[in-house]
């Protein structure tokens, strides 16, 4: 998928989750983030995997596996002030990329709600990012 195709098919999902209160038929529960270009500072909105983490959730920036980290983990090192949707809820919070002890407890939490992230990490030789989405 180039990144053309990329961002169509995440605009769909969008629309899909704005217009069904956060659900998209076919896909498992998503959150919405918005960010700010890493370069262009402009608007950009991704499509996550809804991952719960105590009364915050968490993004992990898996990219399924691949050797490159996805466009929005560059976007959150940049301008970690995002805002997150879930369901019709929307509130303005900071990315905070975890390490040691504190990012592993996380990626085990990942795991166990969405298993593909184990087998992601398999297929990689870099860490899989995992940011936390603290509400401000």
């Amino acid at each position: 998928m180039n990144d053309t195709e990329f961002i169509e098919r995440n605009q769909k999902v969008v629309e899909e989750f704005r217009a069904n209160r956060g659900k998209v038929p076919g896909w498992a529960p998503l959150i919405l983030i918005t960010t700010k270009g890493a370069k262009s500072g402009r608007e950009r909105i991704y499509p996550l995997m809804s991952v719960p983490y105590g009364d915050t959730y968490l993004a992990v920036a898996s990219k399924g596996g691949s050797p490159k980290h996805p466009l929005w983990y560059h976007n959150l090192m940049a301008h970690p002030d995002i805002t997150v949707e879930v369901g019709s809820e929307k509130f303005p919070a900071r990315a905070r990329l975890l390490s040691g002890d504190e990012r592993a407890q996380a990626f085990t939490k990942a795991i166990s709600v969405f298993p593909p992230y184990g087998e992601y990490q398999k297929k990689t030789a870099r860490e899989i990012p995992v940011f936390l989405l603290e509400r401000i």
